[in-house]
């Protein structure tokens, strides 16, 4: 490994430790996974693929009905199957 020093803004340095305390990381551990997660969003050939990347077609889910028509959907998507429909009847 290679060791170095870096200068970042006390606002940032102070919320990058916070999340190391919370994970129970080094604050070297959380720069070198941020690192990672930027190279691997942002790698070299990042931006030839974009190029050429193209959307897969839409599944073919076979709903018969349209699942965004209920107004509480996101509500119903978060609790999962049987809690909805309890929360919804004591909103009663």
């Amino acid at each position: 490994m290679i060791k170095t020093q870096i200068q970042i803004p006390d606002d940032l340095y102070r919320r990058v430790k916070r999340l190391a305390e919370s994970q129970e990381w080094s604050l070297a551990e959380t720069l070198r996974r941020a690192a990672e997660l930027l190279l691997a969003v942002r790698s070299a050939g990042a931006n030839a693929d974009r190029a050429t990347w193209r959307l897969d077609p839409p599944a073919n889910t076979q709903l018969r009905a349209d699942p965004f028509a209920d107004p509480d959907w996101r509500l119903h998507a978060n609790l999962g199957s049987g809690a909805s429909e309890l929360l919804m009847k004591s909103r009663k």
